[in-house]
């Protein structure tokens, strides 16, 4: 069923006549389906988040029940072609480089946050389904590139949005220990991305939007998510140990960061390499 409506979302009829607010409806109709699409993954796991119990299933602790659900849904999307071997290997990725973050974040000397609940598969302190939540930030943006029939106009060159993504990934460690550049490398990143735009194609016809908008959007989306999972006490941050309280607004642009690196991953897969217009020197 699912690739039949991936089907039907590739293969659109161009419709001249539609026109006005008619079109209007339906193209943000078509945009919202191919998001909820696009969101298969982040919404599967992220429904185990926030409905499996405190005291876990079927005597399983939750966040080992969590780590069974999140393979089970990478292992089923594989299976039914939703996903393939080289998008699984590049989410693969996301999950190693989150992971070590969450090391890092969670370790005696820094305590960022932290996870209370008991697990067998904690490692270090953090449970190995934390993973997969940045994992599901690059199956997205995998899953909204097929569907949108996304292309990247004006993208800077590789070796640019390479060396700005480590920059980024390294001052989430590096600022316990020196100042902070996260508004230092958002400036960079504005500079090296402002004429870089997204054409991707909601219904029959093409839409274009600057990729740093995407960033921030998606930065947003991710912030939310955070809220929500430290109100069920999927973790916590210090301040919010004795009662919850919102995750400070600052998180939005560290997400935003984020996404930018995973992008950067997603963008050197070698069949979305291909429709990344990087302008000759």
């Amino acid at each position: 069923m699912l690739r039949t409506l991936d089907a039907h979302f590739l293969e659109i009829e161009p419709r001249p006549e539609l026109s006005g607010l008619r079109r209007g409806i339906l193209e943000f109709g078509y945009f919202v389906a191919k998001e909820a699409r696009a969101c298969l993954f982040v919404a599967l796991f992220f429904l185990a988040v926030f409905t499996v119990p405190r005291a876990g299933l079927f005597g399983v602790p939750r966040y080992d029940a969590l780590l069974a659900i999140a393979i089970g849904i990478q292992g089923w999307m594989l299976w039914a072609k939703l996903e393939s071997w080289d998008e699984v290997k590049a989410i693969t990725l996301f999950h190693l480089v989150g992971f070590c973050l969450e090391l890092f974040k969670t370790s005696a000397g820094i305590q960022s946050w932290s996870y209370p609940d008991f697990a067998y598969t904690k490692l270090f302190g953090v449970p190995l389904f934390a993973g997969f939540m940045y994992a599901s930030v690059g199956s997205y943006i995998i899953q909204a590139w097929r569907l949108f029939d996304l292309r990247i106009r004006h993208h800077p060159p590789y070796w640019m949005g390479a060396t700005i993504a480590v920059a980024i990934y390294a001052n989430f460690f590096t600022h316990h220990f020196i100042a902070d550049l996260r508004w230092y490398l958002a400036a960079c990143a504005l500079g090296l991305y402002a004429r870089t735009t997204v054409v991707f194609r909601p219904y029959d016809r093409e839409r274009t939007m600057p990729l740093l908008l995407a960033f921030v959007l998606i930065g947003f989306f991710l912030w939310l998510a955070e809220n929500i999972s430290t109100f069920y006490g999927i973790w916590r941050y210090p301040n919010q140990i004795g009662a919850w309280t919102t995750v400070h607004w600052s998180k939005w642009s560290s997400w935003s960061l984020l996404v930018i690196m995973t992008f950067t991953i997603v963008a050197n897969l070698k069949h979305i390499k291909a429709r990344v217009h990087v302008p000759a020197p």
